[in-house]
């Protein structure tokens, strides 16, 4: 099957397709339109003409579109949950899950797009203000780039495209190479929905061609994107006076004080550390545990890690698959042997079974090694002992990193500490790193990023506030 890109409400052919490939089965599954030059110029004319229509458009219309576009999506879940579990590898339940989650995203984003306002302002208690009447409002950005990773093909891009079209902006949308059916299914969705023509476009190929020219095309006025650091920095570096939002990567870690329910804790952990196969940015990578119940909580979490099922993505019993690429299980795989040679401890898995890596779990991992001090991106966990809770606090501090951090414990005063310690952008009191809702400001501090998602707070990202002052 040939995929072409979506630009003006058509869909355009490119001069070059590049094979797609299943993760799990290595199995060619699509042929993807390489947009060049000429292509990106058409999408970002496209989108700063429709651009005109979105700014006049009222609020209600467009809560209007937002609503239908998850109706439909609703009504085609299970065949989106299938278009995710086959590119991204990802396990059908838990495709199923970033789905309804997605539908929920754009539904939040319909909410918002009504909720747009500015406020008065007394001039009068300046010296020389009064006799004036002074509010402020807030207006679309115009053209919108959107860069999107591979691990939420669906909710990521909703979380770019919804605050934009919500606040009447356009979008040039540049999904991951890996997963460009997700958003193929989406410009299909929104043109049934009504979004007009122009104002979602959906162009595919390499960062080097189509990131590059949104970055540096005067048109394109805010630039939104997920992915790695190095990237992001890149993208700041060059963007000029753009709006850029980045959101980056972490090594997150969660810290477990003596006293909790390790009931509730160690399922949630194995959740947050192996759900995907780690490929999440808030994914649970280092554990802290207080020494009084380290040896028990490794016990358990080792017992409960080898209970989960690996295997074809597509399956119903599949809690893990295969990574996104051979490349990324190599990386992976060298990353733990490094820990190894170093003197830790693989508890369990550590080893792939052909493409698909086994959740693995180590102990004693230096502070130094890239499974702590780097993003793993894959499904490994590494859990060390601590004094105190302070003293787990300074490690999950020493990092490059700060995306959200967890703690679970008793003490309220003490959860409080770490509330005002942590250097990140989202402290989870009894819950892990990897706890997120669509709605609630989400970014990071450090090399996580800069700016904040979640709907209202995406939608201020991609706004510009405007001062009206009438003298009486």
């Amino acid at each position: 099957m040939k995929k072409a890109c979506y630009i003006g409400g058509q869909w355009v052919e490119a001069k070059n397709y590049a094979p797609l490939y299943a993760p799990y089965s290595g199995e060619q599954i699509a042929e993807i339109a390489q947009a060049d030059a000429e292509l990106v110029e058409k999408a970002i004319s496209a989108a700063q003409e429709a651009s005109v229509v979105m700014r006049r458009m009222p609020a209600y219309q467009r809560a209007a579109i937002l609503e239908k576009i998850s109706f439909i999506m609703d009504e085609r879940l299970e065949e989106a949950a299938k278009i995710i579990a086959l590119e991204a590898g990802k396990p059908i339940k838990t495709a199923r899950g970033e789905v309804i989650r997605t539908i929920q995203t754009y539904k939040f984003a319909a909410e918002e797009a009504k909720r747009i306002h500015g406020e008065t302002l007394p001039l009068d208690a300046a010296i020389g203000g009064e006799g004036r009447l002074a509010y402020t409002v807030r207006e679309p950005l115009g053209v919108i780039g959107a860069i999107t990773p591979f691990n939420f093909p669906m909710n990521l891009v909703a979380h770019k495209v919804g605050p934009a079209l919500a606040a009447g902006n356009t979008v040039v949308l540049k999904p991951a190479s890996q997963t460009p059916l997700s958003a193929y299914f989406l410009a299909e969705v929104a043109e049934q929905a009504g979004v007009p023509a122009g104002a979602l476009n959906v162009v595919t190929g390499s960062g080097a061609t189509v990131g590059d020219l949104l970055v540096t095309d005067p048109r394109v006025k805010a630039l939104t994107f997920t992915g790695s650091p190095a990237v992001g920095i890149d993208i700041r570096n060059r963007a000029g006076l753009k709006r850029v939002t980045l959101e980056l990567g972490s090594n997150s870690a969660v810290i477990i004080d003596k006293g909790v329910n390790l009931d509730e804790v160690i399922p949630r952990c194995i959740f947050g550390a192996f759900a995907y196969s780690g490929q999440v940015c808030i994914s649970v990578q280092r554990i802290y545990v207080v020494r009084d119940e380290y040896e028990t909580f490794v016990e358990r979490f080792v017992a409960e890690t080898k209970k989960l099922v690996g295997g074809d993505s597509l399956s119903e019993e599949a809690d893990y698959s295969a990574m996104i690429s051979p490349k990324e299980t190599d990386r992976a795989l060298a990353w733990i042997e490094e820990a190894r040679e170093r003197g830790a401890r693989v508890e369990c898995g550590g080893k792939a079974d052909g493409r698909v890596l086994q959740p693995t779990v180590l102990t004693g991992v230096p502070a130094d090694a890239k499974l702590s001090c780097q993003e793993v991106f894959g499904p490994v966990v590494l859990i060390n002992p601590v004094d105190s809770v302070e003293e787990a606090i300074e490690f999950v501090n020493d990092s490059r990193f700060g995306l959200q951090a967890g703690l679970y414990t008793q003490n309220l005063s003490l959860a409080l500490k770490a509330a005002d310690e942590l250097h990140v952008g989202g402290v989870m009191i009894n819950d892990i790193p990897t706890f997120r809702v669509d709605h609630m400001p989400y970014g990071g501090v450090k090399e996580s990023g800069m700016g904040r998602e979640g709907i209202k707070y995406a939608i201020e990202e991609l706004t510009e506030l405007k001062l009206v002052v009438v003298k009486r």
